[in-house]
């Protein structure tokens, strides 16, 4: 068997055959010959006449312990619909990369896996490589397709850097896969979404789940009106918690006659406990309130009644349910409460549709989970479009085919 009908059967480039294999110091060089005469460039245009002719080379996936290179003279067209010279489209290569698409999808895999440095020792190339290959092969899988279908989507935002430095992430709540990266925590990184969506697709969106802030809220009212804002209920909880820790910080020393002093330090735990999962000796301290008739018991039963909204409460009564929660808090006469009443009655229609469509950013918070990850892996990154492009490798559903999956 010929050297060239060998590295044909082992290498199976696509659209070319092998017209000579050479052996040096650097490592085996494959010679390709293009199959097609007609010239094709990267925006799709085709032409039968060539500018000019040149020889390139790509890494491709070493071979053994020697590194493979890949050569072809290639072809330049001048593109009518682009206005100006390219480079043809080649089926081994992306444009404008010096590595073949295999070297570059196993790149991919393992970054979506790893760190940069772990891929960029293992395969023998440089750091600033690994990290351009991501970007080309995030824009040669992110298209507009990901924006289709979007009914339900959830906005957040994760913090990527000290000095208050934030990125805003949009998830699909029916997939689970991030469809927009944006620098920044303000309404013109969420506009720039509903701009990228066009007015058709934003007719399609039902329903948007954030946090209270008004910063997301503003920007989807002017943008999507028809649209259900949604607030998440672990920032409504979380409200709740904060009133039980200012009533424990104003009752002070007060604490009901007779209770040591340990067991008042652990009251605050006991409090910000759910009903659930409380402890007989926990149970005895609240017990000790409700027979008072002392404040803190009331501030623990508003603190469940709001609980219960999200936990046992069919959701077609659940806008009865908050309105009798509200008008309790505000009769109880702790400020905190009076206060907290004050925010849910300002936010009421959110807090419903929440319940009402059973969404809530906890599919969020897990990507913004899994994006920390991403960071301390690789230590931090150099830029926001480097991260952004991992952000979308690793949580925007693209899937990297392995050459051997093929």
């Amino acid at each position: 068997m010929r050297v060239t009908t060998a590295f044909n059967r082992m290498l199976s480039v696509p659209g070319a055959s092998v017209a000579g294999v050479a052996f040096g110091p650097e490592g085996v060089v494959v010679e390709l010959r293009l199959r097609a005469r007609r010239l094709h460039c990267p925006c799709g245009w085709s032409s039968a006449a060539r500018y000019d002719t040149s020889k390139r080379r790509w890494r491709h996936l070493d071979l053994g312990a020697c590194r493979l290179w890949l050569t072809a003279d290639i072809r330049r067209l001048e593109c009518r619909r682009c206005g100006r010279v390219r480079t043809e489209a080649l089926p081994w290569a992306r444009p404008g990369a010096r590595h073949s698409r295999d070297f570059e999808d196993v790149v991919a895999w393992l970054v979506q896996r790893t760190d940069k440095t772990s891929a960029a020792t293992l395969l023998r190339c440089s750091w600033e490589a690994v990290d351009n290959i991501v970007k080309r092969v995030v824009a040669d899988h992110l298209d507009e397709a990901r924006l289709e279908g979007l009914y339900r989507v959830g906005v957040d935002e994760v913090s990527y850097k000290r000095h208050h430095r934030y990125l805003t992430i949009v998830a699909d709540h029916d997939t689970g896969r991030v469809v927009w990266v944006a620098k920044g925590k303000r309404g013109a990184a969420l506009e720039a979404f509903y701009a990228a969506l066009g007015p058709e697709r934003c007719d399609q969106l039902e329903a948007v789940s954030m946090d209270l802030g008004t910063i997301y809220r503003d920007a989807t009212r002017r943008r999507v009106p028809h649209a259900v804002i949604c607030f998440d209920p672990f920032h409504v909880i979380q409200l709740a918690n904060r009133a039980i820790d200012a009533v424990h910080k104003s009752t002070g020393r007060e604490h009901p006659h007779g209770m040591p002093n340990r067991d008042w330090r652990r009251t605050r735990v006991a409090l910000r406990a759910g009903a659930e999962r409380l402890h007989p000796d926990q149970h005895e301290l609240l017990n000790q309130f409700r027979r008072q008739r002392h404040r803190l018991w009331r501030a623990w039963e508003l603190k469940e009644g709001l609980r219960d909204l999200y936990r046992c409460i069919d959701p077609s009564f659940a806008r009865a349910h908050l309105k009798r929660w509200i008008t309790s808090a505000t009769r109880s006469r702790i400020p905190a409460f009076v206060n907290l009443a004050r925010q849910i009655r300002h936010n009421f229609e959110g807090i419903v549709a929440a319940v009402e469509r059973d969404l809530s950013n906890s599919r969020l918070e897990g990507i913004n989970a899994k994006i920390r990850l991403i960071q301390r892996r690789g230590y931090g990154y150099h830029s926001v479009d480097a991260l952004a492009a991992v952000i979308h490798l690793c949580l925007g559903g693209i899937t990297v085919t392995l050459p051997t999956q093929r």
